[in-house]
């Protein structure tokens, strides 16, 4: 894994960022970078049961997006981490300037359709914003204790 460490501009400071080439194992490989990096971020370093039920949050939103981005948007191009002020913000860059879009569900008992629902739920606040020709969908956190 090739971890960038942007050190400012217009992505704040120590933003980390891996950018994602082929299509094998996306998510997964989305996954676990955002979970290195919460280490990296002392979000792991003796945790409680809260704190690492936030971790697993994360990681949950994580897949999400990166799957959305898979299903909608031709995949993930890049992952982000970076702290805003006390929250953590994790962005998935895909190439699709569409932006994500909270869809009616049919039948709420099958699966599909309940990643974003899911992501307003467990996060403090989410969105999207235009990156280049594509998007960045973002969510963000903060830790357990702190909300």
């Amino acid at each position: 894994m090739t971890v960038q460490r942007d050190g400012g501009g217009s992505d704040g400071p120590d933003a980390d960022r891996l950018v994602l080439t082929g299509s094998r194992g996306v998510v997964g490989r989305c996954r676990d970078f955002v979970g290195d990096r919460l280490a990296v971020r002392g979000w792991l370093a003796g945790a409680d049961e809260e704190q690492r039920a936030v971790v697993e949050d994360v990681l949950l939103m994580t897949s999400e997006l990166a799957t959305n981005a898979c299903l909608h948007a031709g995949g993930p191009l890049e992952v982000r981490v970076r702290d805003v002020g006390p929250r953590l913000r994790v962005e998935v860059v895909d190439g699709s300037p569409q932006p994500p879009e909270v869809r009616a569900v049919a039948v709420p008992s099958r699966p599909g359709g309940h990643g974003l629902r899911v992501i307003g739920r467990l996060s403090r606040q989410w969105g999207s914003e235009p990156r280049g020709e594509g998007k960045a969908v973002w969510f963000e956190v903060e830790r357990a204790g702190m909300r």
